[in-house]
């Protein structure tokens, strides 16, 4: 079989699709397994869920095979990797071939679809037969490739089968003449033949790149033959995921393509990638290419298969349109001038902000910062540190106001920023969170009058933010905005649950300002504590799932995650906070050991005995 083992299932065909591992690397303790060369097939269960190196290849329908065995067959031919899914084709009728699309998007289940018996009564004539098809659904991944979660919800749809004239003619076979569209995967299978890349596209009227994250083929797609690098350009020209177009912009003319016939692209032994597009895009302009090359590097940075330091675009006939290399696409990044090496910053017990050095020893003690959050003349609850690192914003004891302070030189505090009215501190205000722009986000969680406020500069006029999803009974108890300004990951409190979401922020030239677009990052998490950025697509978030033990894990903004994302356990998790890069470790509150924090390759190790609010710049 391959990840998901469909073993068990009553009424179920032998398994008739081959599994290669292509490399040992540890899948088989023992060494490389060998082919036997008699006996049955037999049901056999990765070990490794998620391996790329595990390939499946179909195996035709044998001749004369029963009903079952044709539903069984082609189930598991969706699977492999056959070029143009052709030997899949072969379980269905010439009709259901020519309509069959598996490029119009993949339904994602818990485990391999179940099927069940046929109902051979609900066909008196005998014309064909009907196996019911049930499971789990999770997810669906468009035509655009954009992974769509939802919380767990029944799947059930139907595969017919008919019988047919056999291709000598003499006989009759079984062969399916109507099913669901698009592919049908369990979730292993799917991580097993899919990756998370993220595509880059320019905030709307802004000069710095926002991740969109998609979903391509491991290996060669087998619908269009194109390699995994090539997947990832077409998949960056053909525009943003649905979500996020309204809030970015693309700098490749409507149009651009890749130059017909191109289903190859690998770079040269000066790590460059020379990139062929059609006629679109031979008239763009020097600064316009400069930015649709800077798309492409930032694109082809996920790809850690291969090593791109520079991108050339060319134009059909293949002259130069423009060439940039990584150092200058830089200037596009989301997360710029801050300070050389991202800090973490914590709350002690008295309300002070100190920071600790990335490098610091267990035995090092914690500095405060300057001015009046590091001298505690301005007790705090919570706090945001700007992304330069030159100023925080906390809110007071007591949670009532907000307040913004240089966190570099010594001065005086200032006076609010903004405050709540709510009577009790925990219906006031959440945690702050900076964007990119130096704009300073807080929730009110009054639940007589729960808002969203944006700090223009972190010093100007609040704005109230446009949230028509917040209705009564809903309020914000946390929130962390991403380094772009926009996408903001939200703690939606609505009765007694508290789910993550994230919204889409847009911008009117008037300055109004909203979040919409709310979509559920955790949907399998019955209750969400705490989440933090991890990066330009990523999240650490702290919940447990329906039934189980507190986690923390790193999520994509999509939803989408895996068996490896789940971070060692630790107990009693009540905030956690990780760096943008990857070289710094992930810092957490934890009621029974304080703060701690998680290195790269090594175990959650103490801080101080106890503190409060962790954060890293944002």
């Amino acid at each position: 079989m391959g990840a998901d083992s469909r073993q068990g299932r009553a009424g179920r065909g032998g398994s008739r699709r081959a599994v290669i591992l292509a490399a040992c690397g540890g899948l088989v303790l023992t060494g490389c397994a060998t082919m036997p060369d008699s006996g049955d097939v037999q049901l056999v269960k990765g070990a490794n869920l998620g391996d790329s190196q595990v390939r499946v290849y179909a195996v035709a329908p044998r001749e004369n095979a029963d009903p079952d065995e044709i539903v069984d067959g082609f189930l598991e031919a969706m699977t492999s990797d056959d070029p143009g899914f052709a030997t899949a084709r072969k379980y269905l009728t010439k009709q259901a071939s020519r309509t069959w699309k598996p490029e119009q998007g993949i339904t994602v289940l818990t485990t391999a679809p179940d099927r069940e018996q046929a109902d051979r009564n609900a066909d008196p004539d005998n014309q064909g037969r009907a196996y019911p098809l049930s499971g789990r659904k999770i997810a669906r991944v468009d035509a655009r490739h954009g992974y769509l979660p939802n919380s767990p919800v029944k799947y059930l749809q139907s595969i017919h089968v008919v019988q047919q004239p056999s291709a000598d003619g003499k006989g009759k076979e079984w062969r399916i003449d109507s099913l669901p569209s698009g592919l049908l995967l369990g979730e292993a299978d799917f991580l097993r033949n899919y990756r998370s890349v993220n595509k880059y596209y320019f905030a709307s009227g802004e000069d710095w790149v926002v991740a969109d994250p998609v979903y391509i083929r491991q290996r060669q797609d087998p619908v269009t033959r194109m390699d995994p690098v090539t997947q990832t350009v077409k998949a960056l020209l053909e525009g943003p995921t649905n979500w996020l177009k309204t809030a970015v912009d693309s700098q490749f003319p409507s149009g651009t393509d890749l130059k017909a016939g191109v289903t190859s692209l690998a770079p040269d032994d000066q790590s460059t990638l020379k990139v062929p597009l059609n006629a679109k895009a031979e008239r763009v302009g020097a600064e316009a290419c400069r930015r649709m090359a800077a798309q492409l590097l930032f694109t082809l940075g996920d790809l850690t298969s291969v090593r791109v330091e520079q991108v050339e675009l060319l134009k059909p006939g293949g002259d130069s349109l423009c060439r940039l290399g990584k150092g200058q696409a830089a200037e596009f990044a989301a997360v710029r001038n801050t300070a050389p090496q991202e800090n973490p910053y914590f709350l002690d017990e008295h309300g002070k902000l100190k920071t600790l050095a990335v490098q610091a020893k267990e035995t090092d003690e914690p500095d405060p910062v300057p001015g009046p959050f590091g001298s505690g003349t301005t007790p705090l609850t919570s706090v945001a540190v700007d992304r330069g690192e030159t100023r925080a914003a906390g809110v007071g004891s007591g949670g009532r106001d907000l307040f913004v302070s240089s966190i570099t030189t010594e001065q005086d505090p200032l006076p609010a920023v903004l405050s709540s009215r709510a009577a009790r501190p925990a219906d006031r205000l959440s945690a702050p969170s900076w964007d990119g722009r130096g704009d300073l986000w807080v929730a009110d969680r009054n639940p007589a009058d729960a808002h969203l406020w944006m700090v223009p500069g972190g010093s100007g006029e609040p704005v109230e933010v446009r949230t028509p999803w917040l209705q009564t009974g809903t309020r914000v108890e946390a929130l962390r905005v991403s380094a772009d300004g926009v996408r903001i990951a939200l703690l939606v409190k609505q009765g007694e649950r508290t789910t993550l979401q994230i919204g889409r922020i847009e911008r009117e030239k008037s300055g109004a300002v909203s979040v919409g677009g709310l979509q559920p990052a955790a949907p399998r998490m019955e209750s969400v504590t705490s989440v933090s950025w991890a990066g330009p697509s990523r999240l650490v978030v702290v919940g447990k799932e329906a039934g189980g033990v507190q986690q923390i894990r790193y999520l994509q903004t999509d939803g989408s995650t895996s068996a490896s994302s789940v971070l060692p356990g630790l107990n009693g998790v009540a905030s956690v906070a990780a760096p943008n890069g990857d070289g710094a470790p992930v810092v957490a509150n934890s009621r029974s050991d304080g703060i701690v924090r998680l290195a790269p390759g090594t175990n959650w190790q103490p801080v101080v005995e106890a503190g409060a609010s962790p954060v890293y710049p944002g």
